[in-house]
């Protein structure tokens, strides 16, 4: 593809997990924090798929680079130039935040790839990407994407409220963790609002942002929501802990799944990584932002953790750090226990 940096052999999809993020402004560093979170704890090859503005592609091949061997080996990656197949590029370019709307463009783009997790840049993850990609198999058969809910609870929901458009089920659904088969998504007929027969996912596009564009206020994740609102059937909608924003924490704790198994994936939007609204995501970026690559976990990860989230008790999402621990725990202690049975296996030979 025109512009495509390659840094590697073609990917096996079968070998690989499929993650995309697109990155435009001054998105860099919060982008690698989160490359760095899917690699620290990943068990499978990963095949990161990042869209960049042209300034900012020499900055992810330099920084990429550094990173240590024992890590780069676990990934390979290619970055794409922005590009928009149909309708007016700088439209889509300027629709909500800069370049979000690439994320609609990903099963045109990358027609060799069988399935995908695309996930904004203010995502960190806190288990091995392994365990979200395996989802994928418990789709059923009209089932092509899966997304959480945008709210848990409709009477405070954002669209529930506000929205002038149509909307998948109650609270709608939010598109920051987008897990896709783009093999489905290729070869569907969509049904739609604008004709009576179906309409593949690239013929659908243009036409349906012109139709609701004086509509939405979200972008994007506006048009998936109308997307899936005439075709629910098409969608799996899985909880909160995998795609946990300070709404779930910040009016009082209302994600029961993160309650149960901690939190999964975390979405820092609204930009809380870098202003002191909330201080426990703060503290969650700023320690995988900080860990050195090669020290022990436990001593240089969730020991800074532990302490920070001591100065956040005072805030409504500080007052239940196990929430925010509980996942990020666990998933350490498998890692240590990892290693240490390659380290007996290939010394001890027990």
């Amino acid at each position: 593809k025109p512009g495509e940096q390659k840094h590697s052999k073609e990917p096996s999809s079968l070998q690989c997990m499929h993650l995309a993020v697109v990155a435009c402004g001054d998105r860099l560093e919060e982008t690698l924090i989160m490359l760095k979170s899917a690699v620290l704890f990943s068990n499978r090859r990963l095949c990161f798929h990042i869209f960049a503005e042209d300034s900012l592609k020499p900055e992810f091949g330099k920084k990429l680079k550094e990173w240590p061997s024992s890590y780069t080996k676990k990934f390979e990656y290619n970055i794409y130039p922005i590009t928009f197949s149909v309708g007016n590029a700088q439209e889509w370019k300027k629709l909500f935040k800069p370049c979000a709307a690439q994320r609609l463009f990903l099963p045109v783009i990358l027609k060799d790839v069988d399935s995908l997790l695309y996930v904004d840049t203010d995502v960190l993850f806190l288990r091995p990407i392994d365990d979200i990609w395996h989802i994928l198999k418990e789709f059923n058969s009209t089932q092509l994407a899966a997304m959480a809910p945008e709210h848990e609870i409709p009477k405070i929901g954002w669209y529930s409220r506000f929205a002038r458009h149509p909307y998948y089920g109650t609270t709608g659904i939010n598109s920051g963790v987008m897990l896709m088969n783009l093999t489905r998504i290729r070869s569907t007929q969509f049904k739609n609002s604008m004709i009576p027969s179906g309409l593949t996912w690239e013929e659908m596009l243009y036409p349906l942002y012109q139709k609701y564009k004086n509509y939405i206020t979200w972008g994007d994740q506006d048009l998936l929501n109308i997307i899936f609102y005439f075709n629910p059937e098409c969608l799996y909608v899985f909880p909160c802990q995998w795609n946990y924003r300070p709404d779930h924490c910040m009016y009082g704790s209302n994600c029961k799944g993160a309650e149960e198994e901690g939190v999964s994936i975390l979405h820092g939007n609204r930009g809380v990584y870098h202003d002191d609204k909330q201080p426990t995501f703060k503290a969650l970026y700023e320690v995988i932002r900080d860990f050195p690559f090669e020290d022990n976990l436990f001593q240089s990860l969730y020991y800074p953790l532990q302490s920070k989230f001591l100065d956040t008790v005072h805030t409504l999402c500080g007052r239940i750090p196990q929430v925010f621990l509980k996942q990020i725990e666990k998933t350490m202690k498998k890692v240590y226990e990892n290693r240490v049975i390659v380290y007996l296996g290939a010394n001890h030979r027990y």
